[in-house]
């Protein structure tokens, strides 16, 4: 006697159908008859007990959406990498601790990845080779970092981390250049890579109940619409307005700067030098930029912050406390500048170093 999941893979074969739904039929296994619907866009499998495909499937040569969300698969199958038309691919919700490499070669096409709710502790760097994906979402797994790899997925447009152990980003997220839409909220994550604001196309970012204190320095120069930071232990540390400190320079320090100037005034034969001295590059190469004059130096000798509003061309701004404002890093490179105030700012230390 023919199950309904048969019944229904005969109707769709009489009917040349193009999709095919057999969520919540109880299976253990993909009927094989599905593999003569060789003109099949859209396959549904939702909701059943499967933990792999057969390779029968290979031959659904026109598929673009595959729905395998809440089975029991614990790694994602590898039978995937044939199927070179698929671009949505869903599998939330199964038991996959496990990404094979070897999938990421034969899914060019693919524009969505939702990998929401599995057991993931880590992705594979190979991801990048999915030129085509948009949207990656990697809700609710074990992730405590993400490859630097991430940072070549040029159309990546949308990225979710929220529910993970992260507890820092690679600095490479800010070459994602197209990157609209960022949520990694409920993670671990005690900073934010100053590179992160280098993304001039982010519009919403989420980092709520994390373990931030401070936010970088050029938070300012996003573009964002909507911004989420509540339950953050923002600015534990008590803030307060320095006495006169009187500045001595070691010797490291103004050789350094001294450097710094005459690179930056076009003498290119002394960065040149400095590069055949692994030791003095090494050094060199660590530089902080004072944010209130852009002088270039090594040694802090502040850590301070500026409070920053954040209403400003924010449609939706979830804020912490009663506070429209967050603390910013600030780089300073001397007492002068800690002393300056802008229109804006008024400069806090929060420790002396």
């Amino acid at each position: 006697m023919l199950s309904m999941a048969d019944l229904l893979v005969l109707r769709a074969i009489r009917g040349h159908s193009l999709v095919l739904n057999l969520d919540g039929k109880k299976l253990w296994r993909v009927p094989p008859a599905v593999s003569n619907l060789s003109l099949l866009t859209s396959l549904r499998l939702q909701n059943n007990r499967l933990a792999e495909l057969s390779p029968e499937l290979a031959v659904l040569s026109n598929l673009t959406v595959l729905n395998l969300g809440n089975n029991v698969f614990e790694e994602v199958p590898e039978a995937l990498k044939y199927l070179k038309s698929l671009e949505k691919l869903y599998m939330f919700g199964n038991k996959i601790t496990k990404i094979s490499t070897n999938i990421f070669d034969g899914l060019q096409n693919l524009k969505i990845l939702n990998l929401n709710n599995n057991k993931l502790t880590c992705i594979p760097s190979q991801i990048y080779r999915l030129t085509s994906l948009q949207h990656l979402s990697l809700n609710n797994n074990q992730l405590k970092c993400i490859p630097k790899e991430f940072g070549l997925m040029k159309n990546l447009f949308e990225l979710h981390l929220t529910k993970n152990q992260l507890v820092d980003l690679p600095k490479e997220i800010g070459y994602m250049t197209n990157l609209c839409i960022l949520y990694l909220s409920r993670n671990q994550l005690s900073e934010l890579p100053e590179k992160l604001c280098k993304l001039k196309n982010l519009s919403i970012l989420d980092v709520a109940g994390n373990q931030i204190q401070t936010f970088p320095t050029a938070i300012e120069n996003l573009p964002l619409r909507e911004f989420y930071y509540e339950d953050n232990p923002l600015l534990i540390k008590k803030t307060f307005a320095s006495d006169y400190i009187e500045e001595v320079l070691s010797l490291r320090e103004m050789a350094a700067r001294y450097i710094f100037n005459y690179i930056k005034i076009g003498h290119h034969f002394l960065q040149k030098a400095i590069k055949k001295c692994p030791e003095a590059w090494n050094i060199l190469s660590h530089k902080n930029v004072c944010t209130a004059c852009g002088q270039e130096f090594i040694t802090r000798w502040l850590e301070c912050v500026k409070f920053m509003d954040m209403r400003k061309n924010m449609k939706t701004l979830r804020r912490y406390g009663d506070a429209h404002v967050i603390p910013v890093k600030v780089t300073l490179c001397s007492y002068n500048c800690y002393r300056q105030k802008d229109e804006e700012y008024q400069y806090f230390a929060i420790a002396v170093i």
